[in-house]
């Protein structure tokens, strides 16, 4: 049993928010590593090569997704396909004094134009292999080449247009920038809830029956005078229920609880049942509802027996009927008494 209850509700609050800190830190280490692991700058923002630069020169550069000019492009007849769908054609032009090969998209290219005057587009540069090999060694039979005699004419690294997919990137970095937003905004909220703990939600719940300050300060008074029931991490003080647990924290005032009950979960791997765990769920007035999980059934029967003690309205066990009273009693929605609340201070 802890002897010393000094601030306790304000410590557990900061221990609470100072657990949570990992995950978002975490998770916006991993979205910078990603950021540079995989250039994402270059998708968001294509680099600009002229037509002096090679693709084989951006490629070694690291300059992987690229925006450029292209002039004077021939369709080689050949096209690259995505099973029975055409993914894209291939065409070739001079830059840089060398041959290089365009896998245009088909809305591009107007499904294989002969020939393109002039055309700005974005891609990615991609190191042939794969079904490139295949379509030079089958152009190298049609100009009765071998294959690395061709290979050695044009570069080894092509445009690859249909490899820049734009809804695709849309989408990746909404989902990317939203989460990280969250993630920062999360981070920020969780410092500030630990270098001011009335900030925290279990303490701004409490604007509905007044100051939260006032209140969290009542609280810890009188929990640093020693409860009158305590458990491992719930509390009874001579006004307040006080829950303090690896799950969340809790404060409400005694008189204004309505219902109280608890629920049991059988906790099991497979076939075998190893445990079962109680959660006390209290209703309160404003739309106040809390949960105290993972305690024992002993420790739940005893917190209620009290609180129906102290406060003889309160109903208590788990029925249709006291949920309809509860339903009755129970006014506007909590966000619009939290509005009403802070409106009035």
């Amino acid at each position: 049993m802890i002897d010393n209850y000094e601030h306790y509700i304000t410590k557990n609050i900061k221990a609470f928010y100072k657990r949570r800190l990992f995950s978002p830190i975490v998770y916006i280490i991993l979205l910078t590593v990603l950021w540079f692991a995989f250039s994402l700058g270059d998708i968001l923002s294509p680099i600009h090569i002229d037509d002096s630069v090679s693709f084989e020169a951006a490629y070694k550069d690291s300059d992987r997704y690229v925006k450029t000019t292209l002039k004077k492009l021939y369709f080689t007849g050949y096209t690259m396909k995505d099973g029975s769908d055409i993914k894209g054609y291939y065409y070739y032009c001079m830059r840089d004094e060398h041959c290089s090969i365009v896998l245009l998209a088909p809305s591009t290219c107007e499904e294989g134009l002969p020939s393109i005057d002039k055309l700005t587009v974005v891609g990615k540069i991609v190191k042939g292999k794969g079904t490139y090999t295949q379509f030079v060694n089958k152009l190298s039979k049609d100009l009765s080449w071998d294959s690395k005699g061709l290979s050695d004419t044009i570069t080894g690294c092509y445009l690859n247009e249909p490899e820049y997919h734009l809804k695709t990137t849309i989408f990746m970095f909404v989902f990317y920038f939203g989460t990280l937003i969250y993630a920062v905004i999360s981070l920020i909220f969780y410092i500030l809830c630990i270098r001011f703990p009335v900030l925290a939600p279990v303490c701004q719940n409490l604007v509905v029956f007044g100051n939260p300050h006032t209140l969290l300060a009542e609280a810890e008074e009188e929990l640093a005078t020693l409860p009158q029931l305590a458990t491992e991490d719930m509390f009874i003080t001579e006004h307040y229920f006080i829950m303090t647990s690896p799950y969340g924290n809790a404060i409400v005032p005694i008189k204004e609880i309505l219902w109280i009950y608890k629920y049991s979960t059988l906790h099991k791997i497979l076939w075998y049942h190893f445990s079962i765990s109680y959660t006390l769920h209290i209703s309160a007035n404003k739309h106040l509802y809390i949960h105290c999980p993972k305690n024992t059934k002993s420790d739940i029967d005893g917190i209620i027996d009290y609180l129906a003690e102290a406060n003889h309205d309160i109903l208590v066990g788990f029925s249709e009927e006291n949920r309809l009273k509860v339903q009755a009693v129970q006014g506007k929605p909590l966000h619009i008494e939290r509005l009403l609340a802070w409106k009035k201070k």
